[in-house]
């Protein structure tokens, strides 16, 4: 699927790069003495708005933007709901985790999990983490470049390459900063060139009204989804993709380990100048993750929609096509190159995060703990090659990663996160209210959950491949069954009981070695509004009115 390109497309592309890349040299201009602190966590001086945006960014990558707008051309709108969760996620990032991030002065999440446990807790996450970023990020972020690379008429693997040069050139000079400052113009770039997409997709349509006559009609034909499930986050529990209970207590376990304990994205309150600034970002973000149930989800029903009317083409079994299949053959000349500009955006985005935070795990837990006097230079340089290394093997996983992919991009990033959050949000979130929890514990529950998960992901992949045979009414029939989401509960609370009855047979550490890591009873009882907390209440209101928006007592009625 290629499109063809206007010079007014080719300009509109062409501008974008150049921006980028004037603000990475100019963002990395400030770092000409190798201090590690600005490479790795850009001086630790930002604002609020630079890092919700640069959160934001991270996250949104071409991936996301495929892959929800092909649940929009599914009729998945449960889909929508990991966004959704995701803003409520982020006040716990705020007002739990990052006080306890900026006051220990941690460089990465494994570095916080030493202080609170044992240096085995900080190697297992250290390993997990990268092999995540390989599994998870970087490869498929690549992949959907490509794919992006594709709608212009560059093929896959040329595409690939050209994402991976052209994104991890100024992550490798420019660091955390040049990442953070180019996110933020990147978000811009990316919400103007999405909304347009779905502003001249409705207006095409006849407006809102003719978007639903148009599924109405649709829907008469067998084999066609109804009108509302277009409009429906909530499905019954007994769904054998996206039940309701899962949403609501399986996501938020995927959510705590992203949004609060994963490198890729804490890493940005990191560089936030305080508390306050950090708290500020995440809940800017919080609003933020709002939008793309509008601006990615909505486009795939519209995508949808003029499949229906025979004015773009694409495969429905291969959904994540939508979106591209809009900008082939429907944009006019100028808002395709600003669509795919938006996408490409997306696409840096990411992509320079997950470098940076890859090299930073690497440099931080692994060289300077066997070079502990390595210099600030000498960290830098490490953390630049360590970025070229990751690349090289992302791009191997690729052929891998295919045959895990029958839901689509998003389901199979999600599933695969279900499989390996869960014993990681545990460890963390207990070990922040208990003072009794302990390293033991830690590292049984961690080593426990990661068996089960990987026994699940492998099992899985062989199945899928045709290599391993799985009888109705087996053991292994009903351990794959089980929803991934329902999965992602049961073993979180698994390792949660293994976390506290292994700790209760050992002894915690010293009540001064927990002094910052843990919650501390505070003598003063007094508690003050402040601006954060209104802003946190408004955010829970406008989340629960998208659930009631998007349900049987709203749009799908």
């Amino acid at each position: 699927m290629t499109t063809t390109m206007s010079l007014w497309d080719i300009g509109i592309i062409l501008f974008y790069f150049a921006i980028i890349l004037w603000i990475a040299q100019w963002a990395s201009k400030g770092n000409k003495e190798g201090s590690a602190a600005d490479y790795f966590l850009a001086g630790k001086n930002q604002g609020w708005l630079v890092v919700g945006a640069s959160l934001f960014a991270s996250n949104i990558g071409s991936e996301i933007i495929l892959g929800v707008s092909g649940a929009g051309a599914r009729a998945n709108m449960p889909m929508a709901n990991f966004e959704i969760i995701a803003s409520l996620v982020l006040i716990l990032l705020g007002w739990v985790f990052v006080p306890f991030y900026l006051r220990t002065g941690v460089y990465t999440m494994p570095e916080f999990l030493e202080k609170r446990y044992s240096k085995a807790c900080r190697n297992y996450l250290s390993v997990v983490s990268i092999l995540a970023y390989v599994i998870t990020k970087i490869s498929l972020i690549i992949f959907a470049g490509a794919l992006v690379f594709e709608t212009i008429g560059v093929p896959f693997w040329t595409g690939a390459i050209i994402t991976v040069i052209a994104t991890g050139f100024y992550t490798v000079l420019g660091g955390l900063k040049a990442v953070i400052y180019t996110d933020m113009v990147q978000a811009v770039i990316l919400l103007v060139g999405t909304v347009a997409v779905t502003v001249f997709g409705i207006y095409q349509l006849g407006g809102w009204d003719g978007l639903m006559n148009t599924l109405e009609v649709a829907a008469q034909t067998p084999g066609n989804p109804p009108a509302e499930r277009f409009f429906n986050l909530w499905r019954p529990m007994s769904d054998t993709e996206y039940p309701w209970t899962g949403m609501l207590f399986g996501a938020p376990i995927l959510g705590v380990w992203y949004w609060c304990t994963d490198q890729y994205i804490v890493q940005r309150t990191l560089s936030a100048k305080d508390v306050s600034n950090a708290r500020k970002g995440a809940l800017f973000a919080g609003y933020l993750k709002l939008l793309p149930v509008f601006i990615f989800f909505i486009p795939g029903v519209i995508a949808y929609a003029l499949l229906q009317k025979g004015e773009i083409n694409f495969v429905l079994d291969n959904a994540d096509q939508a979106l591209p299949a809009m900008i082939n053959s429907f944009l006019p000349i100028g808002l395709k190159g600003l669509a795919i500009a938006g996408l490409l955006a997306a696409l840096m985005s990411s992509l320079s995060s997950a470098f940076n935070s890859s090299s930073t795990l690497l440099t931080i837990d692994f060289y300077k703990q066997y070079r502990p006097k390595a210099t600030d230079k000498s960290l830098v340089r490490f953390g630049q090659i360590a970025t070229i290394i990751l690349v090289i093997v992302s791009l191997g996983w690729i052929p891998f990663m295919r045959s895990l992919m029958g839901g689509g991009i998003f389901h199979y990033l999600q599933s695969v996160q279900a499989y390996i959050s869960p014993p990681i949000a545990a460890v963390f979130l207990f070990g922040l209210f208990y003072k009794w929890i302990n390293a033991k514990g830690a590292i049984v529950a961690l080593w426990s959950g990661f068996i089960i998960g990987i026994m699940r992901l492998v099992t899985e992949f062989m199945a899928n491949e045709g290599s391993l045979t799985v009888n109705d009414g087996s053991l292994l029939f009903y351990f794959l069954e089980i929803n991934f989401l329902h999965f992602a509960l049961f073993l979180f609370l698994l390792c949660a009981v293994i976390l506290a009855i292994v700790s209760r047979f050992g002894k915690p550490l010293p009540a001064e070695e927990l002094a910052l890591v843990t919650f501390q009873r505070s003598s003063n009882s007094q508690m003050k509004w402040s601006k954060d907390a209104t802003l946190t209440v408004l955010l829970i209101v406008f989340v629960l009115v998208l659930w009631a928006l998007f349900s049987p007592l709203g749009l799908a009625s």
